[in-house]
């Protein structure tokens, strides 16, 4: 453990920033099953509006570099394009 004042500091904000992160990745976890849920039962119209909160999360976390931006735009169009081949389908 760090004994200088300002080491100190930088554990406790090192502490709450893993623990946003955390929450933030379980977030995104979340949503991306929701979606897959909703799909796995055929349900295009809930899958559609589960994917534009996904796309949003995806996108905030990516924003604060929680996540990389390109593993946010592969889980978005991954999902985007299982949901219009089940429209197909």
């Amino acid at each position: 453990m760090a004994n200088h004042k300002s080491a100190l500091k930088r554990h406790r904000q090192s502490l709450l920033a893993r623990a946003r992160n955390r929450a933030v990745k379980t977030r995104v976890r979340n949503v991306i099953k929701t979606v897959r849920a909703a799909l796995a039962t055929g349900d295009t119209a809930a899958a559609e509006t589960a994917l534009l909160t996904a796309t949003k999360v995806l996108d905030k976390a990516a924003t604060k570099k929680i996540i990389h931006w390109k593993t946010a735009a592969r889980n978005i169009s991954r999902l985007s394009t299982a949901i219009s081949k089940s429209k197909q389908a």
